[in-house]
């Protein structure tokens, strides 16, 4: 089991909680964890530190003084073991305590695979293959947001298609962060989308829908930014009914599968997504599926 220090029973954490997170890579994985660890909590008073990058006993020393100073939690990824073993006996004295929060995790998968885990810090981001596929899927994504570039979307994983600020283009980036050559196209009833669209076989299309009345509040607040206050067909109730009734015609006309991000965070959109790809991948299936 992962070692956690607990601090001494008369010893108590201010308020607010200071959460210290250790990471001897980038900290991107353990960001991750502690943000979705505290989505757990309501009104949590919490300040985080981040120190990235701690890969020797000097620079850990550094640090040290700043936990001290700002007692609370402190979770970390260190595989080098003179590091780590300073920070928990640093912790230790302190009181404060000390969580290795990829311990069980790596203990589980050294069981089931039968061999040692490699203890070389930032290893998750080596530039290997997958590293430079993710790099050129961000790439091609950003060059085929808002209808750009159609005419290669047959290089396409999956086209996103909705109408204006439907989340199109952040569950683009999000989804082609892990790994995903996305397209999206916003789709208006004025102009018809490229014939390219419903000819596609080996990109998957994803239709995006949300509440008409939660749409125009999104787009009231984008008019909003641009210093744009004049009412337009762009928030109109009426129209913007139809716009969504338009695209939701054309997902089942066309057999696509719809996801509705009115409740859904980027996140899960891009989860939901990701989810309707492999099922798709499994069934061998290509454009044309019945909507899941």
């Amino acid at each position: 089991m992962p070692r956690i220090l607990h601090r001494p029973q008369d010893s108590e954490i201010s308020n607010p909680v200071h959460l210290h997170l250790l990471s001897d890579s980038t900290g991107e994985t353990l960001e991750m964890l502690a943000k979705a660890a505290l989505a757990q909590f309501e009104d949590a008073d919490v300040v985080r530190h981040f120190w990235p990058m701690v890969r020797s006993r000097q620079h850990l020393e550094r640090i040290l003084p700043e936990l001290k100073a700002n007692p609370g939690l402190v979770l970390f990824t260190l595989v080098n073991p003179e590091t780590r073993e300073r920070l928990e006996d640093a912790c230790s004295q302190l009181g404060l305590p000390a969580v290795p929060i990829l311990d069980r995790v790596t203990e589980a998968l050294e069981k089931a695979l039968g061999q040692e885990a490699h203890g070389r810090p930032g290893r998750q981001h080596a530039m290997d293959q997958a590293y430079f596929a993710r790099v050129e899927a961000i790439q091609f994504t950003i060059a085929h947001d808002d209808g750009v570039g159609w005419e290669n979307w047959d290089e396409a994983d999956i086209v996103l298609a909705g109408v204006s600020r439907s989340s199109k283009t952040p569950t683009s980036i999000y989804l082609a962060n892990r790994g995903y050559k996305v397209a999206n196209i916003p789709l208006v009833v004025e102009s018809p989308p490229p014939p390219k669209l419903f000819e596609l076989e080996r990109a998957m299309v994803v239709g995006l829908t949300t509440a008409p009345e939660r749409l125009v509040q999104i787009r009231r607040n984008r008019l909003l930014t641009l210093n744009e206050e004049r009412e337009t067909h762009y928030v109109d109730n009426e129209r913007v009914k139809d716009e969504v009734k338009f695209a939701r015609r054309m997902f089942a006309d066309n057999g696509w599968p719809v996801i509705d991000v009115t409740r859904r965070s980027i996140e899960e959109t891009a989860a939901a997504v990701i989810r309707l790809y492999n099922e798709r991948a499994a069934r061998g299936t290509r454009q044309g599926a019945k909507p899941i």
